[in-house]
């Protein structure tokens, strides 16, 4: 019975380690299912400040926002992520990188060499691009500055460094599914929709998050705690921008200014800094669809002491 009983163990054991072999094997876009494409330089240029590109690769103590040379600490519960180089630099960018391991990494998570990136990078929003869209952003950024210089390496303690777990952690996170127009509503409202929830990725500071970092889905867009450890993110539901026009928001997102006669600040200057870049067109479509938003409660804010 104990013999029994012990190659029952054993047998669920390797059953479980080859499910969580097949589950956690990086995902990868070959290059033959790109097919030929005329980039767009004009829409890369939009993807990149849609993308925020800027606001965390730019090199820290240098004006030139397009050379993007990363570096910025990324402070989390579960240690500091530093942001990359992705300057067309060959040996410390992206400068050897084609087409297909942009498109892997932004809707995938998988860098070229074939490991699971962090989520800190927010390939969970950039998975609802268009494919045609990321294959612009790879024509803008190459002709971009190249920045010497490798990053150090990320802060991570065990067991969360151990990037194979990654896997599972996408299973339960990465759907895998771009973004889906929805008929009953205008052009408008669904490049804002578009926008918000793919390149813009904004739900990935303005919501909560659960113990395992994956936003909570009941409270996308409410706001919560600051992942960064300090302040907090405020609720972009209509339970927060209640009082606020599209028009209100618009503004926000050209000038960085409330109606409230205030300015943003914190993490959204260099938000700003890049949707001021944005055609009015899109700055508008993002409004209306912010607007549109059902009021969500997230997390109740601490009372300062």
């Amino acid at each position: 019975m104990v013999r029994k009983l012990i190659l029952l163990v054993i047998a669920v054991a390797i059953v479980g380690l080859a499910v969580f072999y097949v589950v956690t094997i990086p995902a990868a876009v070959p290059a033959s299912a790109l097919g030929s494409h005329t980039p767009d330089l004009a829409n890369g240029k939009e993807m990149f400040f849609a993308g925020g590109c800027t606001s965390c690769h730019a090199t820290p103590g240098q004006d030139d926002k397009t050379r993007l040379g990363g570096g910025l600490g990324l402070k989390s519960p579960f240690g500091t992520f530093y942001v990359p180089n992705i300057s067309p630099d060959p040996s410390d960018g992206i400068g050897k990188w084609s087409e297909a391991d942009l498109v892997t990494a932004m809707t995938k998570g998988t860098s070229p060499d074939g490991l699971h990136y962090f989520p800190a990078f927010p390939y969970t929003s950039y998975q609802r691009m268009r494919t045609e869209d990321v294959r612009d952003l790879f024509a803008y950024l190459k002709p971009l500055p190249a920045v010497q210089g490798r990053v150090r390496d990320h802060d991570v303690p065990f067991p969360f460094n151990v990037r194979r777990t990654l896997g599972g952690w996408k299973f339960v996170f990465l759907d895998g599914k771009p973004f889906a127009a929805d008929a009953s509503k205008s052009a408008e409202w669904n490049r804002g929709a578009y926008l918000v929830n793919g390149p813009g990725h904004c739900a990935e500071c303005h919501s909560p998050r659960n113990a395992l970092g994956g936003i909570i889905a009941a409270q996308r867009f409410a706001g919560g705690p600051n992942p960064e450890g300090e302040g907090w993110v405020p609720n972009i539901t209509q339970a927060g921008l209640k009082d606020y026009s599209d028009k209100d928001i618009e503004y926000l997102l050209e000038t960085g200014n409330t109606p409230e006669g205030d300015s943003v600040g914190g993490a959204m200057t260099p938000v700003i800094r890049n949707t001021s870049q944005l055609t009015p067109q899109d700055r508008r479509a993002m409004s209306v669809y912010i607007k549109s938003l059902p009021p969500v409660e997230g997390p109740k804010k601490p009372e300062k002491k």
